[in-house]
């Protein structure tokens, strides 16, 4: 297999983000008289988009169905936005690792749910944005992960095959989207699945950036 792209996820797998997530869900069911959330409870809830992210927040807090959603998320990435960079961190590894990719010619992208200006956001203020080739977040097609929808929209922007690209995740959304285009899929273990890695169905588990290049070399072996 002859690899000339990868697919990023982003929360989870570049970078920490739920302690801003969690900040900003804090600060939105302060102002509705809700009570906070551990950050242990809002890892469970990334990973499906805004939508989905905000929903299961309230409904974690004692507020559920809610009636005015689209509202609620509206708010929410209002304050989230305002500093969606201030306490998110970067994985061990991340930049050494993808600078490495790409000056050997790989073409990189940023897959993820995350809306997309939050995802550019996020990306400015780590310093990151210069790493990749495109950027696709909730908003730039109809569907989200794990419909395939976001990666062939990727591929197209990166003008690069299917079958010379691999997806690079930390969930279950991830290891589907690629599955369901034939993509191989490496799943990193530190992320925020909310099942056992293990049991994901990628072709290849990672503990570390560092370890993606070993898993690229596996992978054009065959």
């Amino acid at each position: 297999m002859q690899i000339l792209a990868l697919l990023f996820d982003l929360d989870g797998t570049l970078v920490d983000s739920l302690p801003d997530l969690s900040h900003a869900l804090n600060l939105q069911l302060a102002e509705e008289g809700l009570r906070s959330l551990e950050q242990a409870e809002v890892r469970l809830m990334i990973g499906d988009g805004a939508k989905k992210l905000v929903e299961r927040a309230f409904g974690a807090a004692g507020r559920a169905p809610l009636a005015d959603i689209e509202a609620k998320v509206s708010r929410f990435l209002e304050l989230y936005e305002e500093s969606p960079a201030q306490r998110t961190t970067v994985y061990h590894g991340v930049v050494e690792t993808l600078s490495a990719l790409k000056e050997k010619g790989l073409k990189l992208a940023v897959v993820t749910n995350k809306p997309q200006e939050a995802t550019e956001r996020v990306l400015a203020g780590l310093e990151l944005g210069g790493l990749f080739d495109a950027v696709v977040g909730a908003g730039r097609t109809k569907a989200l992960k794990p419909d395939p929808a976001p990666l062939l929209f990727a591929l197209e922007k990166l003008g690069v095959g299917k079958e010379q690209a691999v997806m690079v995740g930390d969930n279950a959304n991830d290891v589907d989207a690629a599955k369901a285009l034939n993509i191989p899929v490496v799943a990193v273990t530190y992320g925020y699945a909310r099942t056992a890695p293990e049991s994901l169905g990628a072709d290849l588990l990672i503990e570390s950036m560092s370890d993606l290049p070993t898993a690229l070399r596996w992978f054009s072996a065959r």
